[in-house]
């Protein structure tokens, strides 16, 4: 399949890299090119404007937020106005719920189709194509393109034909990976105080009452200390916690949790951490607590 790939950060550099190593044809393209060079290697076509990787049947879009997903597709000669009539777009960008609907409207208009397709994995799962696709759209267009998704990840769920269905799960999702990050801080912060060895409580809970990859994951980031370099900055997680509540506002659903974690990741950037992983909000509970002082 002739795909473009537009945007090319710690995410999308696995999932690019592996559409070209099943064998479709990828134009790739990034605000900043000396990323597309690695790829070109592998064999993808890097491209010099965002029309460029528009030429095939699919684009594919992992950007970092609303502004820059809009500017790439709203912008003078940006996917909206280079995409062929009955082209798809894939946006796996996190996004808001309101800019995944204003984008169903646009491409529809347009005679385009939009699918929503946000991922969840961390850049190395990106990289073994182990993500899970969260995928909403035309069930026509979304079987069409089961095999891109194939490529990329280990499963693909399905879960509405309406695009902005999928970027509410997916902001969901973030939602609750935060909660459990605030949760284990504490919880560590907690036993921590008391001489418990951190690495030790986290090995205590993944192996008897919290086997998941998001307690494995988080559990031993914030027991290691390793916040740098992110896999996902802090600044990310402060906007998918602002998106999930801007959707909570817009269907009445209270999400207080939600509330206290936009205030811990305020504190961590107002402590100059926002390009720290957002795991690092962890360390709040400690320093709380008197027994962690350190950034």
């Amino acid at each position: 399949m002739e795909i473009g790939f537009i945007g090319l950060g710690n995410m999308g550099r696995g999932m690019a890299a592996n559409l070209v190593k099943a064998g479709h044809h990828v134009t790739v393209y990034n605000r900043s090119p000396g990323k597309a060079k690695a790829l070109a290697e592998q064999g993808a076509t890097p491209a010099g404007t965002v029309a460029e990787a528009c030429r095939g049947e699919v684009v594919i879009t992992m950007l970092a937020d609303d502004g820059a997903v809009d500017d790439v597709v709203f912008g003078e000669d940006g996917v909206l106005a280079s995409l062929a009539p009955g082209g798809v777009h894939i946006s796996s960008s996190t996004i808001s719920v309101a800019l995944s609907q204003r984008l169903t409207a646009a491409h529809a208009d347009a005679g385009q189709q939009y699918v929503a397709a946000p991922v969840f994995g961390r850049p190395e799962a990106a990289a073994a194509a182990k993500l899970f696709v969260v995928a909403a759209g035309a069930p026509a267009v979304l079987e069409r393109l089961a095999p891109l998704f194939d490529a990329i990840g280990q499963r693909t769920f399905a879960v509405s034909d309406k695009p902005d269905a999928a970027n509410l799960v997916k902001l969901s999702g973030n939602f609750l990976i935060a909660s459990v990050i605030e949760s284990l801080g504490e919880a560590i912060a907690l036993v921590g105080k008391a001489g418990v060895d951190p690495l030790h409580y986290v090995d205590i809970l993944t192996s008897t009452l919290f086997s998941g990859p998001a307690y494995q994951t988080y559990g031993g980031l914030i027991a290691r200390r390793e916040f740098e370099p992110a896999g996902f900055a802090a600044t990310l997680g402060l906007k998918d916690v602002r998106m999930v509540l801007a959707a909570a506002e817009e269907l009445a659903v209270p999400l207080p949790v939600a509330s206290l974690l936009r205030d811990r990741f305020l504190a961590l950037l107002a402590d100059g951490r926002g390009h720290q992983d957002w795991s690092a909000i962890a360390t709040l509970a400690g320093r709380d607590a008197g027994s962690d002082h350190s950034a």
